[in-house]
């Protein structure tokens, strides 16, 4: 279910991926439609880089993110395994396992992939 990104997701957008200065995707030319796959496909260097930007987090931006999840507003399926895996361990880790194993389930569940 793509979204357009509001207030809240252009802040931590922005917070994951301070030279970010389009919301286009380059590659694709379409608008960003989440945060987690721009940042971890596009932007982070590598899967250490990825959770070095996630650390940025506060606990209520992960909860925002998390929140998105179970509808599918806030796509997973593009993300890598490995990537997917470094956001769960810094959900559970900052906000709690519940929290952590619901997107897991989510994402394994699959779903649409969309930036």
């Amino acid at each position: 279910m793509p979204r357009e990104l509001d207030e809240d997701d252009l802040k931590i957008l922005g917070k994951l991926a301070p030279e970010l200065e389009h919301l286009i995707c380059s590659g694709s030319g379409v608008e960003y439609r989440s945060i987690l796959p721009p940042v971890a496909n596009h932007f982070s260097y590598d899967d250490a880089d990825f959770a070095t930007r996630l650390e940025r987090l506060t606990p209520e931006e992960l909860k925002h993110i998390a929140r998105l999840i179970p509808d599918g507003r806030e796509s997973l399926g593009c993300l890598e395994p490995e990537s997917a895996e470094i956001f769960f361990q810094i959900l559970g880790r900052k906000v709690g396992e519940r929290e952590a194993q619901e997107a897991r389930q989510a994402y394994q569940n699959g779903g649409e992939c969309y930036i």
